[in-house]
């Protein structure tokens, strides 16, 4: 099949358009490498059924495709609140878009939607059936929103243009092409100790995060994509449960680092408590995560290793 990734530069998009084309399809990368890397997808340029598009999804885009994932969003704090307003912009307008040419096409469309839609939440591990409590107006709401009304739009292109959609709900994903500058807590962490500088824990440190491996992730997404039962929301996540202080001393321990812990306020809104319910994807697929916490960090962090390793022999060079 014709696939199109939009935001297929990017940590997520990279590793799905690897795995396409790894499967005989032909794969369209959109994306306006706002936070994707061309270095992310330089060694799929020469594939003769891989095609690179530098297009923004708030604009309309016109091509032929027969599935649609629609990835295209920064995924971290430091990077959607940088423009807040692009930002839903991009969740909105960009839903928007890909569903009318889902609409026109005939294809089937998959939303990357996210964990943020539960909020802080007060249910615990989250269902796909609980509804949230998330701050509509709050510094990270221009993303959790943004992802809640593509969501609505998925739902109501379905039941009044009978739109083939799919729509997952991911939790902390972690792995190789994480953009090091990202702000998220494991590439924090990672770089961090790998730098010997101090490791940043926001708040007491106790509040927690379920992280599942990139290539964990992928396989989930692929598999919603295709299953033919459920069109509404499906948790792809890992279920096990790590407070930060947990995951920073693992880090410490694989890194060897002297790097210290030190304190600083929690940023506003910041869930106290984070895990999927995955019976969903279980019941749909019988998928669940293989890649333990610890596997993972050791592969993500031999990639951090390396990649900042170039990164400064360049700079020398330079």
């Amino acid at each position: 099949m014709r696939v199109l990734v939009t935001g297929g530069a990017g940590f997520l998009g990279s590793h799905l358009s690897e795995r396409l084309l790894a499967t005989g399809h032909e794969v369209i990368c959109l994306d306006n490498f706002f936070t994707g890397q061309r270095k992310n997808i330089e060694h799929l340029i020469g594939n003769r059924n891989f095609e690179l598009v530098r297009h923004d999804v708030t604009l309309p885009i016109l091509l032929e495709v027969d599935r649609i994932y629609n990835l295209a969003c920064p995924a971290s704090p430091v990077h959607y609140q940088y423009n807040p307003v692009k930002t839903i912009k991009t969740s909105v307008m960009g839903a928007i878009n890909m569903l009318g040419l889902a609409k026109r096409t005939k294809a089937r469309i998959l939303q990357a939607s996210t964990s943020e839609v539960y909020g802080d939440p007060e249910v615990h591990p989250q269902p796909e059936s609980y509804w949230g409590s998330v701050n509509p107006i709050g510094i990270r709401s221009c993303y959790d929103e943004g992802k809640r009304v593509a969501e609505t739009l998925f739902m109501d292109y379905h039941r009044q243009n009978a739109v083939d959609i799919r729509i997952i709900r991911i939790f902390n994903t972690y792995g190789p092409r994480m953009h090091p500058n990202d702000g998220r807590v494991v590439s924090n962490f990672i770089v961090q100790a790998l730098r010997g500088q101090d490791i940043s824990i926001y708040g007491d440190g106790l509040q927690t995060r379920s992280f599942c491996y990139v290539d964990d992730l992928i396989s989930g997404m692929m598999g919603v994509m295709e299953q033919t039962v459920s069109i509404g929301p499906v948790n792809v996540g890992n279920p096990g449960e790590f407070s930060m202080l947990e995951l920073a001393q693992l880090v410490m321990e694989l890194t060897g680092t002297k790097s210290r812990l030190i304190y600083h306020p929690i940023p506003s809104d910041d869930p106290r408590q984070r895990k999927p319910n995955i019976d969903r994807i279980k019941e749909l697929l019988g998928w669940e995560p293989t890649i333990a916490l610890r596997e993972g960090l050791v592969k993500t962090i031999a990639y951090f290793d390396q990649a900042l390793a170039t990164s400064q022999t360049k700079s020398q060079v330079d």
